[in-house]
């Protein structure tokens, strides 16, 4: 499935928050995941490998993000069944099949409110999908 994810976590103003080292993290301005409250939000996750490179198909990609999220979540205090909704952005409808599959790996059980759509483009031209998430923790 690619590297282990690492994330770290630190708390801001109460907030904690984590980050999995994305490059765009720091230049964006922004942290993989951050808890408020009850509440997770995972930002949009590419499946980028820890050496920078990306898997090979978008299926392959997409398990690589759903575990950086998984990762994040649970950093937070959360697990991946406390997951409510999930946003998937595809670059090509055509992978629609990989990528659903690949969700419905992690989340088959659990079932989130969900989305799936094409986007012209994501942050990096390899990039083929992106994943965001937000879980509710009881």
């Amino acid at each position: 499935m690619g590297d282990a994810v690492r994330v770290t976590v630190d708390t801001i103003a109460s907030r904690p928050r984590a980050s999995s080292g994305s490059p765009w993290e720091p230049v964006v301005g922004y942290c993989r995941a951050v808890r408020s409250g009850n509440l997770i939000t995972v930002s949009g996750t590419v499946g980028l490998n820890d050496d920078r490179s990306y898997p090979p198909t978008a299926g392959e990609q997409a398990r690589r993000a759903l575990a950086i999220i998984g990762a994040a979540i649970e950093a937070l205090g959360g697990r991946l069944e406390h997951v409510v909704r999930t946003r998937m952005f595809v670059t090509d409808m055509a992978a629609a099949g990989e990528v659903g599959r690949a969700h419905g790996e992690v989340f088959g059980a659990i079932r989130p409110a969900s989305s799936m759509v094409q986007v012209s483009a994501l942050i990096d031209a390899a990039a083929l999908v992106e994943i965001e998430a937000d879980a509710v923790v009881p």
